[in-house]
């Protein structure tokens, strides 16, 4: 009963999400410079599907556009139920996490733009910009109670304003050719998916199968299928009651476990395959790796907590309640954990130059490390300081 118990809280914790997230990257990159690279690579590159609807891709494009979109489907959620009724519900709880993702989003932006400014890397200016939820959640859960509970929920609320920025980038930025059609089709599926909702259905059935009929079409219209998960996530109802779990939410726990424990495992596990070459620490002092890793390790602090005091500053925020200047630093650390998201938008920018995803990969994993370090080991330095205080009675 134990062990139940134990895998249970396990499942549920945001820690072990991280520690499996952890564990796939160490095995990709073993794989990757293991004597079954290249196996491995072929079996990504293996085509899966039918040619009659014209689905017929490598394993790595179903990973990426299609088990993504379920990802983004969660976030989505996330996103609908934290307006409604979560911290982003009023402009007073919502202004601190949005202003300090925003700042969070443009500095790192414009130190990777400095670097690379007239290179053929400057298209990679948002691969710095984006916050891994998962990590970052999963590195600041390990501290309990060593951290206030609003800090946990600001960082959140942060990571996901952050992923809702990172959509439309890739929305606006990294779509190539636009096939106007299939946009059409998919703006008539977004309006019957709105209708179901107007009339009330609550069966996620009836979501579900627009759902992937929309993402059919938005991938067939150039713009990324992933966008059709936030699409889709918006329309499922939900409600303010307290006693009753609304679709939104249902759908919202049913998916977590498969995307937290199979679908960002196995994006870990196809996507951080780096095969370390002659070389790639030298790529780490490059202007491309400077953009990357100062974007992300850097910028992310310095925009966050910039943004953060401004709006405290005017009065129009506050901070975190119980909550400080130097863990709001810890936690603008955590934020440059780029990672997954960051890697997703590195494989858009130079889709048809693996060399340069790898150079990407290696950097944003070295930024992801030096930043988790830093976010746990100054917040957990902050608790230790403040419970000294407490325990001496000094100031």
């Amino acid at each position: 009963m134990l062990i139940t118990q134990f895998f249970k809280n396990f499942l549920h914790s945001s820690q072990s999400s991280g520690i499996v997230l952890m564990v796939c990257v160490g095995i990709s990159l073993m794989i990757a410079n293991s004597s079954i690279a290249d196996s491995f690579q072929a079996l990504l590159d293996q085509k899966i599907g039918t040619e009659i609807f014209q689905l017929n891709y490598p394993l790595s494009i179903w990973i990426n556009d299609g088990l993504m979109a379920i990802f983004f489907l969660l976030v989505g959620l996330e996103i609908k139920r934290e307006i409604i009724e979560g911290e982003l519900s009023s402009v007073k709880s919502a202004s601190l996490p949005i202003v300090a993702a925003i700042g969070g989003m443009l500095v790192p932006a414009l130190i990777f733009y400095a670097f690379n400014y007239g290179t053929a890397y400057e298209k990679g200016w948002a691969i710095p910009m984006a916050t891994d939820i998962a990590f970052s959640l999963a590195i600041i859960s390990m501290l309990g109670r060593k951290v206030p509970l609003s800090l946990k929920i600001f960082l959140a609320a942060l990571a996901i304003v952050d992923d809702l920025g990172a959509i439309v980038v890739i929305a606006l930025f990294y779509t190539d050719q636009i096939h106007w059609n299939y946009l059409a089709l998919s703006g008539l599926m977004v309006a019957i998916l709105m209708i179901l909702n107007f009339l009330n259905f609550k069966k996620h059935v009836f979501y579900v199968i627009p759902g992937i009929i929309l993402w059919y079409f938005m991938h067939h219209s150039g713009i990324h299928a992933t966008i059709a998960g936030v699409l889709l996530a918006f329309t499922i109802p939900t409600n303010l009651s307290t006693t009753e779990l609304s679709p939104l939410e249902k759908l919202e726990q049913k998916l977590h476990l498969p995307v937290n424990f199979l679908i960002m495992p196995i994006f870990a596990l196809a996507n951080t395959n780096i095969t370390f070459k002659a070389g790639m620490v030298d790529g780490l002092f490059s202007n491309f790796g400077y953009g990357i890793i100062v974007g992300l390790f850097l910028g992310k602090i310095v925009g966050i907590n910039l943004f953060s005091w401004i709006f405290i500053q005017l009065k129009i925020s506050s901070l975190p309640e119980k909550s400080s200047w130097s863990q709001m630093l810890g936690a603008g650390f955590l934020a440059g954990i780029g990672f997954t998201m960051s890697i997703f938008i590195a494989l858009l920018s130079f889709k048809n130059h693996p060399e340069i995803q790898d150079e990407a990969k290696f950097a944003i994993l070295v930024a992801s490390i030096i930043s988790g370090i830093s976010g746990y080991l100054l917040l957990k330095f902050v608790a230790k300081r403040k419970l000294n205080r407490k325990k001496y009675g000094t100031n």
